[in-house]
């Protein structure tokens, strides 16, 4: 489907295959370039979870977000690796750089996926059919950065993004015009990106849980079941219609930091002392990457994940949006003390995020007179942070640190 435009769009989706994989095979080839069976994320000692597993791995029944103790009972024989954070992200911009120069549009969804709108291209690359494009796009990417990718395209988002799941490992699935409600067909409910466990549960106790079984249903009888905005949007994508633009603006959702502990820290004095330090360290991360894309944050987020893997989390909403690392740990600080408060046990991860995110401008940066929230940046703040950002980005990262984080016990691992 077209979405309403005058001549079908020609959208690709490239998916980075197992990136975390390839990056760390790539950063270490006389070490995990070599292992036959490779996860990344966590540790060999069974802490953390898993990012990301080869294929080899996979078939053992490991996915990413299982815990690396269950994942290694699974296959033992498997390698380790922590995740080359840095690594993944200087691969992605060299990718992103290579896609620039072969595109007019570029959306990176992710540090491994990106959209691409060829519209209106089809005399720059000779009339080439999408999925002749899609592989030489997918050879250039190859070449010059070493990073293998899946092809997915289409004349929508919706379909590129389906499709690209049927291009892995390595190959270009492109659903031509017209086909798009008979590739959708094929598909259960809950491969539907947007339709999350809850609706798919909604729609199961109605008896529909494929795209076939919904096509049927009226449009009328889905906006009385789930409210005319979500019913109207199920129909549309049941047939493929996905008006969404390949945009290389789109504002980032969110922004957050975890770590997972080498050894659970206990309740009590020390531990939260402890805590507080890992914290001071997440802060920074967040807080210079909101930063560095010039945003503003309404909303701070902390997570724990219990010794039992039982996960909990604290948001807070202030009145005026922040950037600076003061107010970011003051709220962080306080939503911690009041996930301690609700169970004192040992923890295994922390976590610190920042989400409705909003540029940053002139008026977005004001503050309030009188009365205003305790939390609130000031000017002073946010010209220290800045001023803070810009040492580390030229003498490295431990080159100016709160006093909390300035002699921290050895850590295998920072986040």
């Amino acid at each position: 489907m077209t979405g309403g435009a005058s001549q079908p769009r020609r959208i690709l989706l490239l998916d980075c295959d197992m990136f975390f994989v390839q990056v760390a095979r790539l950063e270490d080839p006389e070490g995990a370039g070599r292992a036959p069976l490779l996860m990344v994320g966590g540790s060999a000692s069974g802490r953390g979870v898993v990012t990301s597993a080869d294929y080899g791995v996979r078939q053992y029944g490991v996915r990413s977000g299982m815990p690396m103790a269950q994942a290694l009972r699974l296959c033992p024989d498997a390698a380790v690796v922590p995740v080359p954070r840095s690594a993944c992200v200087r691969r992605s911009r060299e990718i992103a750089r290579v896609l620039d120069e072969l595109a007019p549009v570029v959306q990176a969804a992710s540090i491994d996926e990106f959209y691409l709108d060829l519209t209106g291209t089809e005399r720059l690359h000779g009339h080439a059919s999408l999925e002749g494009v899609g592989r030489r796009i997918q050879g250039a990417v190859r070449e010059r950065t070493g990073i293998t990718v899946s092809v997915g395209g289409g004349t929508v988002r919706l379909v590129a993004k389906l499709a690209v799941e049927r291009a892995k490992p390595g190959g270009v699935h492109v659903v031509p015009p017209g086909q798009e409600a008979t590739f959708l067909r094929e598909h259960e409910l809950n491969r539907i990106p947007g339709v999350g466990p809850s609706l798919v549960e909604q729609l199961a106790e109605k008896g529909i849980r494929t795209v076939d079984e919904l096509l049927p249903v009226e449009e009328a009888w889905l906006r009385r079941w789930f409210g005319q905005a979500r019913g109207r949007w199920l129909w549309e994508r049941a047939r493929g219609i996905d008006p969404t633009p390949v945009d290389p603006d789109e504002a980032r959702k969110s922004i957050s930091s975890e770590r997972t502990f080498p050894r659970d820290i206990p309740p009590g004095e020390a531990g939260d002392e402890e805590l507080l330090r890992h914290l001071n360290r997440l802060v920074l991360e967040v807080g210079t990457g909101l930063r560095s894309r010039d945003l503003l944050a309404r909303t701070v987020t902390v997570k724990l994940r219990d010794a039992d893997f039982t996960t909990r989390s604290a948001s807070r909403t202030p009145g005026e949006p922040l950037e600076s690392d003061r107010a970011l740990l003051r709220i962080s600080q306080e939503l911690l003390a009041e996930l301690r408060r609700r169970s004192g046990t040992s923890v295994r991860l922390l976590g610190m995020g920042v989400s409705s995110l909003e540029p940053r401008s002139a008026g977005s940066s004001q503050l309030s007179l009188l009365g205003g929230d305790a939390s609130a940046d000031s000017d002073r703040d946010r010209t220290l942070s800045r001023a803070a950002d810009e040492l580390r980005s030229r003498f490295g990262r431990d080159a100016l640190l709160p006093g909390r984080l300035v002699t921290p016990p050895h850590e295998d691992n920072d986040p």
